[in-house]
């Protein structure tokens, strides 16, 4: 069986617009509110997880890839979305979460953790071998040599799992590679002036030459086909406050040597944020896979501040839910996803664990105290009768949908739909012909 993603490039190769959102969340309200809306498309969802997210180990989810896979189609059952038309991926798998150890144990741990990927089902995989391990020279550069030599490593174990896979399923789908040494890190920058610089043609050649000589050295050319991205920096990204727009022109010399290399695309990371007229530009030069993670879960605490606003509104305080304040005192009861991430004056670190483009508190909507706290709040919200100017008040945009009977008046639909409005960005953005 072929895998759908390849057929990104030959419709390309066509001149047909084409690329796919890749939406990296282990949220289980927005991947409900992703799949329920790609129900009106006959198309592909491609659902990621990162190796912070999901490993042998659990990640911060406490997830194994076998496990994020079941709770993904978990979630499509629920939903009635087919779980044949879900591409699990797996973003940044490599010895990232084990770079303090030595290369032997980091590399150890990374060759367990694309194994367990492949054997769970992932049909994506991100190959990211571009960060130092303990062992490696402090004051150099780490070489492309060593970058594109640990990726073959890797990719060798991946094929090793796929072949163990086609002893019971000869058909078995083949996963596809996501290469390149100009990774950004995950979840955004961590400083507003990063020093953000497009990937330069050279830099971005030199990792295609070394990754197909590193291929040869270890007697797997022959899977060079299934490389289909390479993952550069067009000039787009995220902090806690700012946003990095795309500028086509700025990106234009690597966008450009880009069609050289008809077999390839370019994957974006840290696409968040960015506008739809500006997602659509970077798909028609080339960043054809667009990676969003932050975003939806910033859109959904949106769509959850919204309600909670409302619930201030028309519930009696002995009664309420507080989700706005029980996120704040969880998150400064267990400030260790957030702290080394937020800085400056006590007021400007509790305005950004609210409002921060990083969205740190997108790893505490798992925590027992805020999942009860939304469910009351989804609860109290569906108990009384919200007046139509206060919607149009507090969520506009649902407002809108509500009036003209596209949108349920349940409080979970109208959260879900806040991470709707964001992935249309994204459908427009791919979509063969502009929307009317």
């Amino acid at each position: 069986m072929k895998n759908p993603l390849l057929d990104i490039s030959e419709r390309r190769k066509s001149g047909i617009h084409a690329g796919i959102p890749s939406y990296c969340t282990a949220n289980e309200l927005a991947i409900e509110a992703l799949l329920e809306q790609s129900k009106r498309f006959s198309g592909y969802v491609l659902i990621e997880g990162t190796a912070n997210q999901i490993n042998q180990f659990g990640g911060y989810t406490g997830m194994k890839p076998a496990d994020f896979r079941d709770y993904v189609f978990s979630i499509a059952d629920k939903v009635n979305f087919g779980r044949d038309k879900i591409i699990l991926g797996a973003d940044h798998f490599g010895p990232l979460v084990w770079s303090g150890l030595p290369e032997a144990e980091a590399m150890s741990n990374a060759r367990e953790l694309v194994r367990l990927a492949v054997l769970a089902g992932f049909k994506k995989v991100h190959l990211d071998t571009s960060m130092k391990l303990a062992d490696d020279p402090v004051n150099e550069r780490l070489s492309d040599d060593v970058i594109a030599e640990r990726g073959a490593v890797l990719l060798e174990e991946c094929e090793r799992a796929y072949q163990e896979l086609r002893k019971s399923n000869p058909d078995e789908m083949r996963p596809v590679y996501i290469i390149g040494s100009e990774v950004p890190i995950p979840g955004g920058t961590q400083e507003e002036d990063a020093g953000l610089q497009v990937t330069s043609p050279e830099d971005f050649e030199r990792t295609l030459v070394t990754y197909k000589r590193k291929f040869e050295e270890h007697g797997i050319s022959d899977r060079w086909q299934d490389v289909i991205a390479v993952v550069v920096q067009p000039g787009v990204e995220f902090g806690d406050k700012d946003i990095h727009q795309y500028d086509r022109q700025a990106a234009k010399e690597l966008t450009s040597t880009l069609r050289k290399y008809p077999g390839f695309v370019f994957e974006g990371h840290s696409t968040d944020y960015q506008p739809a007229e500006k997602l659509r530009e970077m798909v028609a030069d080339g960043i054809a896979i667009l990676k969003v993670g932050p975003a939806l879960t910033f859109a959904l605490r949106e769509g959850l501040f919204a309600l909670s606003m409302i619930e201030r509104e028309l519930v009696p305080e002995a009664q309420r839910a507080d989700f706005i304040g029980t996120l704040e005192r969880v998150m400064m009861e267990n400030p260790g996803n957030w702290k080394k991430h937020y800085h400056g004056s006590e007021q400007e670190k509790y305005i950004a664990r609210k409002y921060s483009y990083s969205d740190r508190c997108r790893y505490y909507f798992s925590l027992p105290e805020v999942k009860q706290a939304i469910s009351k709040l989804f609860a109290n919200i569906d108990s009384v009768e919200v007046p139509a100017g206060m919607l149009s008040q507090y969520m506009p945009r649902q407002y809108v949908k509500v009036r003209d009977g596209r949108l349920s008046t349940k409080a979970a639909a109208l959260a879900k739909d806040c991470v709707v409005m964001l992935a249309e960005d994204y459908n427009y953005a791919v979509s063969i012909k502009l929307y009317d």
